[in-house]
């Protein structure tokens, strides 16, 4: 098997602003592992809050070498031991997982919701992201997103109640939080939830700082809507400690390493009693139609990523009437644009 890289930006339609950080470019890599002459697609988004770059990624990649594996459907040698080669590293090596997927859902001409046995007609809707931004934007963004049948807000600053109030004076779409850990207080954390339930929020993600477990125990217990990790879960190891301090999990590939860790986490959760969400970064078509392929297992999902950037270099699935849209196409189920190759 070969290995290619090279950076790539993704450019935002929009500034993309949360409670800590805004940005409008997402640094990435594309990947490609190749073999027999079959090419598998893969890809690293890395918004900069979570410590990776093109820089450490390609570093990363350089110390990969798939040569020394005789047969790449062997998934469960092969990925453990890119994993070990370093301790983080997690967009970097979810790229080659998704690449390493791609490949033998290629090989075996078969997309990969149907190597796991799913239905792709049960792939939940997916919901679309408004980000913090001024009244006038924030309606503007909200009329636009007219199709999708739920709709993500980003809290945790101080004008948490005008920003809900503008999206209602123009839908009553229902809502999904996103605190980003902007609530420190767990008093006035749970009335603002109260406030929010009032309001057709379906759940609160992340609504206190990762470190404060005892203060989101606290505030699940009392709280009239379930209680999402994100920050708080990055891998599988994270997810048995989250059982009776969350309602549920945000799966992420880039923080997992990948569809097969992704897989594994949906499988605990759900043995837990832990509802399941499937989310994203900023990304190319490429690692939302593989995240895609898991989204009929899972109770929600926030697949957007592609949605927000203007310059997507793939082809994949789709959202169609606010639905994530699975096709049978081999492997992830992705091709590259024609001006891109």
């Amino acid at each position: 098997m070969t290995l290619r890289f090279r950076p790539y930006t993704l450019e935002l339609n929009h500034a993309f602003t949360i409670a800590t950080s805004s940005r409008t470019t997402t640094p990435a890599m594309l990947v490609e592992v190749e073999r027999e002459g079959v090419i598998g697609y893969g890809e690293a988004a890395m918004p900069p809050y979570l410590g990776e770059s093109q820089e450490t990624a390609a570093r990363f990649f350089e110390r990969v070498d798939l040569s020394r594996f005789a047969d790449p459907y062997c998934l469960e040698e092969i990925l453990p031991a890119i994993d070990a080669l370093s301790p983080g590293n997690t967009a970097a090596k979810a790229a080659i997982d998704i690449a390493l997927h791609d490949w033998i859902g290629r090989r075996l001409a078969a997309p990969w919701h149907r190597i796991w046995g799913l239905n792709k007609h049960r792939a939940p809707v997916t919901s679309f992201t408004i980000g913090i931004d001024t009244p006038e934007v924030v309606r503007e963004k909200t009329r636009a997103a007219a199709q999708y049948k739920i709709l993500k807000v980003k809290l945790g600053r101080d004008n948490d109640e005008e920003l809900i109030e503008t999206i209602r004076s123009v839908t009553d779409t229902p809502l999904t939080v996103d605190a980003n850990q902007g609530w420190r207080d767990r008093e006035s954390a749970l009335r603002k939830i109260e406030w929010l339930a009032r309001r057709n929020v379906l759940f609160i993600e992340q609504p206190m700082p990762k470190e404060q477990l005892e203060d989101t125990a606290w505030l699940r217990e009392r709280s009239p809507l379930p209680l999402i990790a994100d920050e708080n879960v990055q891998r599988l190891a994270d997810v048995a400690r989250l059982a009776g301090v969350f309602d549920g999990i945000n799966i992420k590939l880039m923080k997992c390493t990948g569809l097969r860790e992704a897989h594994a986490m949906i499988t605990l959760a759900r043995a837990l009693g832990l509802k399941t969400m499937l989310g994203c970064m900023t990304e190319t078509s490429c690692a939302i139609s593989a995240a895609a392929q898991l989204s009929p297992l899972v109770d929600w999902a926030d697949l957007d990523g592609a949605l927000l950037i203007r310059n997507d270099p793939f082809l994949g699935a789709t959202v169609v009437d606010g639905r994530v849209t699975l096709n049978d196409h081999p492997g992830i189920g992705v091709s590259r644009r024609p001006s891109t190759r």
